[in-house]
């Protein structure tokens, strides 16, 4: 595997990106000379926002960030300028209950951050992050030709894109669902960005925000296209998407300008093992994705509602330091208690574990 430089967020602090510390570096590498200085100054502008940083735990953002009753969003602009802590939110151009404005990032902000809070009340009774109606704050426009959208612990960045490999990041749904579920991990499980806990925070994240799209776009598990970050991708003849759930390793595949192909393994045994990207936080989330999406599918019908239940239920079960394993076994005992040790549910859990070779963890109750 082609080296990746090491992500500076650390186990307790972390940076939460859409887009992963090697396609930047690999950006970086581009014989593209726009692409490549573009993402040269990316990787810039995110080691100064994870320096400026203050904020992660529920405990400190609670302590300045407003609660409301029900649903409400606020969305600023950062009108082109670098991430400071004296300019972050920006200038606010849209809160709830008005009008469409003149700037399509803000409103789609608005709309997808309102989305994914109507999914997660609707389909699981959470009130926004929090679960006690957390004010959902989105600033865009940040820097110029931005490649990211992140969540950093109170609120969400959106970039711009370059406008040759990324459109800008308000266009995914699916980008905004994702990163929104990791402030729900943030107030949850809080899972340590790190290795495989690291790579379950993905995954979930992943997860959630596929399903946030599936919902509004009322897709069954088979029609979906498991896609994450197609909407925000310049499409190309070697280039789908951020990452594939269903087919991870397939998203770009000798990508000149990416300079590269997917490094996401299908399969325990393909599992990355080195100390970049935080030990595989990104690269290793494609194994439990296409768990997840063999157990969805199998099922059948629309994600969200047996799939989703199960993984959204195992959320709030995970701790900090859960791996692979733990996920396996929560799983397991959760399709059980939903719907029985013989269902066909709990039997597609099993077989979406027996895909990617992680279905060795045995209940002496579960025997079929």
């Amino acid at each position: 595997m082609k080296k990746i430089k090491e992500c500076s967020c650390g186990n307790h602090n972390p940076f939460h990106c859409i887009v992963p510390p090697y396609m930047l570096e690999a950006m970086a590498t581009s014989s593209n000379e726009v692409v490549r200085m573009r993402a040269i100054k990316n990787m810039e502008t995110a080691a100064e926002i994870r320096t400026e940083r203050r904020l992660i735990w529920p405990e400190t953002v609670a302590s300045i960030l407003t609660n409301k009753e029900g649903k409400y969003r606020e969305v600023y602009d950062m009108q082109n300028k670098p991430n400071r802590r004296d300019l972050m939110p920006g200038k606010l151009e849209r809160w709830e209950g008005e009008e469409p404005v003149n700037d399509p990032a803000v409103n789609e902000a608005y709309d997808y951050s309102g989305h994914t809070y109507d999914f997660f009340y609707e389909i699981f009774n959470r009130d926004s992050l929090d679960d006690n109606g957390l004010t959902l704050i989105s600033s865009v426009h940040l820097d110029v030709n931005y490649n990211n959208a992140f969540w950093n612990g109170s609120q969400m960045a959106y970039g711009d894109g370059d406008g040759i490999i990324f459109h800008r990041f308000t266009k995914g749904l699916d980008v905004i669902g994702h990163e929104l579920t990791h402030g729900i991990i943030s107030y949850t499980s809080r899972l340590v960005y790190r290795d495989e806990a690291g790579a379950i925070n993905e995954h979930l994240a992943d997860v959630f925000g596929s399903l946030v799209k599936q919902w509004i776009l009322k897709q069954d598990a088979k029609c979906a296209d498991w896609l994450i970050g197609n909407d925000i991708i310049i499409p190309a003849p070697t280039r789908r998407g951020i990452r594939d759930m269903k087919n991870p390793g397939t998203a770009y595949i000798n990508d000149p300008d990416l300079n590269g192909t997917d490094p996401q393994p299908d399969h325990i045994s393909n599992k990355y093992t080195g100390m970049q990207d935080n030990g595989g936080v990104h690269i290793n989330s494609g194994i439990p994705n296409k768990a997840f999406c063999e157990t969805a599918i199998a099922i059948g019908g629309y994600s969200w509602e047996k799939a989703g239940r199960i993984w959204y239920e195992a959320m709030l079960q995970l701790t900090p330091e859960s791996n692979f394993e733990r996920l396996v076994k929560l799983t397991k005992d959760i399709s059980v208690k939903l719907y029985g040790p013989g269902s066909d549910e709990f039997k597609a859990v099993v077989h979406g574990w027996e895909t990617v070779g992680l279905n060795d963890v045995n209940y002496d109750y579960y025997s079929l």
